[in-house]
């Protein structure tokens, strides 16, 4: 990224905090196996469903290496609060035995001096986990200063100006090519709530954004003054 790039993340990073504050974090990070199962089932689906179905995956096994004894469908019904079940019980059941098949066991094991890299190909290379799965592994669980990019990431972020790009997976690594220090956790968040409380989709609540005089985006809807109520909570923070 470029100088001005950096200036106006740092400046969004500012005005979101003042707007949503410092998103809290656990003491203790989540467990990296847990976090990148929890990221599968939360694709394309609320935290609600996703955050049922993981709590219903956990009660119903004592290890994680019991998914190896499980079939496809068997993890399916597990996990259908969900949505999207085949493909998330097939991703999941990949998964597992891919780490099964690399460590031993089902067990995620990366250490602290891996460079981000390296756990993001190697995370990749499993079928169905994309960039923002196995880069949410490494913001939530791992501390490390990565920016995931969702749909709502790549909405607002090119919507401010600060990338002109077409999907989420080019969003992120034009940003985090050199992303400033210490920020990424609060920037994720709060632009995700940014997304779904007022850079909405179709019509934005721009008469309340934040983010109004230094957001470049010209279809603006100044007049809508209606924004959804706060999240709740975020999977993600809660594994």
């Amino acid at each position: 990224m470029n100088k001005s790039q950096l200036t106006l993340i740092r400046r969004v990073n500012t005005l979101l905090i003042k707007r949503f504050g410092i998103p809290l974090r656990p003491q203790k990070l989540p467990n990296p196996l847990e976090m990148l199962i929890a990221t599968i089932l939360s694709q394309n689906t609320n935290d609600k469903n996703s955050f049922r179905a993981f709590e219903n995956l956990k009660t119903h096994i004592n290890d994680w290496n019991e998914l190896l004894n499980l079939d496809r469908v068997e993890i399916e019904n597990l996990i259908k609060q969900a949505g999207l079940g085949k493909q998330k019980s097939a991703a999941i059941k990949r998964t597992v035995e891919y780490l099964n098949d690399k460590y031993g066991s089902v067990a995620l094991k990366i250490n602290s001096n891996t460079e981000n890299e390296e756990v993001l190909a190697s995370l990749t290379d499993i079928k169905g986990v994309g960039i923002k799965t196995a880069s949410c592994v490494l913001l939530f669980s791992l501390g490390r200063n990565i920016c995931p990019v969702d749909t709502h990431v790549h909405r607002t972020l090119n919507r401010i100006g600060i990338v002109k790009t077409n999907s989420p997976e080019k969003t992120f690594y034009e940003i985090n090519e050199n992303f400033p220090e210490n920020i990424a956790h609060s920037f994720h968040t709060n632009l995700i709530r940014l997304g779904r409380e007022i850079c909405k989709p179709n019509i934005p609540a721009c008469g309340v954004c934040p983010l109004n005089k230094v957001c470049n985006f010209k279809e603006k809807c100044i007049e809508n003054v209606k924004s959804s109520k706060p999240i709740p909570f975020m999977l993600l923070d809660n594994v």
